[in-house]
């Protein structure tokens, strides 16, 4: 890799690592709710896929089975989401959001807005989309670097 690419890669290290603090920021003074990003990818999950397994959740938010235990117990301690039987498999269990989940889903959408708003309204539609497909295509190859 020549010595331009490689400045311009710390370049945006640094540039990226800002945004994550800012997101970071931006939700923790927002956010009324007390729960974090990945309680609302849970509850946005269930809410677009149904009912299903913790695995599948942990295969969503690529985390270990552990780390969804850890984040439903304290939704469905809340009463955001419940835990029932599967539906053809009584030995498995599965999560499901409750109508108080999909209430506190719609109002964490309304912050998770403002805060997207806050960081990125200065952008045109055409330069988010340049920069969702550029991020999409970083992820993509990282993970098929993983799976090799």
């Amino acid at each position: 890799m020549d010595q331009e690419k490689q400045k311009a890669i710390t370049s945006l290290f640094e540039v990226v690592s800002s945004i994550e603090r800012k997101w970071a920021n931006e939700w923790n003074n927002h956010n009324v709710l007390g729960f974090s990003k990945s309680h609302i990818l849970i509850l946005d999950y269930l809410s677009q896929e149904g009912p299903k397994r913790p695995s599948a959740i942990a295969e969503r938010l690529k985390v270990t089975t552990g780390g969804v235990t850890v984040l439903t117990t304290k939704l469905i301690n809340a009463g955001f989401i419940e835990k029932t039987q599967h539906a053809t498999d009584r030995r498995a269990s599965q999560l499901v959001i409750t109508t108080e989940g999909e209430n506190i889903l719609k109002e964490s959408r309304q912050q998770v807005s403002e805060i997207i708003n806050n960081m990125f309204g200065m952008l045109t539609a055409e330069e988010l989309q340049t920069l969702r497909t550029i991020f999409s295509k970083c992820l993509l190859d990282v993970e098929s670097n993983r799976s090799e």
